[in-house]
């Protein structure tokens, strides 16, 4: 079955697929993306990680390539032509092609719009043994609220943690205390109860399975702390686990080698998951 691209306006074989030399995201990094889910062939929280992907264009000053009814139409087309039922959504905006040059084009130029599609297998509510994470020293700039496709530092420390044996990478900052992972927020379940995780400042990314995530520990009435947490206090936590579009909530149980809890994973990371599934369903 062949398999398309949106490529600035045209469905394309996704092996002939390709930009202009000069386009910012590729010479820059000056571009922003967005991951949805997709399952049974509808698009999990389509609407929050629209009004996301706005903002991080509002916040590099980028245009919208396309208008926002054209985006959702042009999303399913896609989905369509390739049969998409479970899996992801890539979009990716930049500021377009001009020739290289630091500073903003000082003529007009339209903004690129690509996307691709990705089948996976369907997340089911077992998570299995749970994974393993890998700590390290958070070296990016101080936007990360910014969803841009300058990822550099993220490709390094997922290929270090993945060269240890662990899924996943917790950056750490200057202060010893954890900010997200390479792909994903990062939380912790403390010895009382309380699910913890970091403030959605402009050190991290405001995750849409995070966001959600919130509803759902409110629902469920647990005990919750909106804070940063250090690597020591990992250690410690009963449970731990991660949050991202395409892992949905998945048990840490691992960091640094040392065992999280019994090892195994916990009951909250274990029915806040099914508790996202059931959402998931719903959307």
């Amino acid at each position: 079955m062949a398999r398309y691209a949106y490529v600035n306006g045209r469905y394309v074989d996704h092996r002939d697929a390709s930009v202009h030399i000069e386009d910012r995201g590729y010479q820059l990094a000056d571009g922003v993306y967005e991951v949805v889910g997709v399952r049974d062939g509808k698009l999990i929280d389509e609407g929050p990680h629209i009004d996301r992907l706005d903002r991080s264009l509002g916040e590099l000053r980028i245009a919208w390539p396309v208008s926002r009814p054209t985006l959702g139409f042009i999303i399913r087309e896609l989905m369509r032509r390739n049969r998409l039922r479970d899996g992801l959504v890539y979009m990716q905006v930049t500021r377009g092609v001009a020739r290289r040059d630091h500073g903003f084009p000082t003529t007009p130029v339209k903004p690129a719009l690509v996307m691709t599609t990705k089948n996976t297998k369907r997340a089911e509510a077992d998570a299995g043994a749970g994974v393993a994470v890998k700590s390290h020293p958070d070296i990016r700039w101080g936007r990360c609220d910014i969803k841009t496709v300058a990822l550099l530092p993220n490709v390094l420390a997922k290929q270090a943690a993945r060269e240890q044996g662990a899924k996943e990478a917790w950056f750490v900052d200057r202060d010893g205390k954890v900010t997200e992972g390479s792909s994903s927020n990062a939380w912790i379940v403390t010895m009382d109860g309380t699910v913890v995780t970091r403030a959605a400042d402009k050190g991290i990314l405001r995750g849409i399975t995070r966001s959600v995530l919130l509803e759902v520990i409110k629902a469920h009435g647990l005990a919750f702390e909106e804070r940063a947490f250090t690597v020591e206090e990992a250690y410690r936590a009963r449970e731990a686990f991660l949050t991202s579009a395409s892992q949905i909530v998945l048990p840490v149980v691992r960091i640094d080698a040392r065992p999280v809890g019994n090892g195994a994973p916990g009951s909250i990371a274990t029915a806040l998951r099914n508790d996202f599934h059931r959402h998931a369903e719903r959307t």
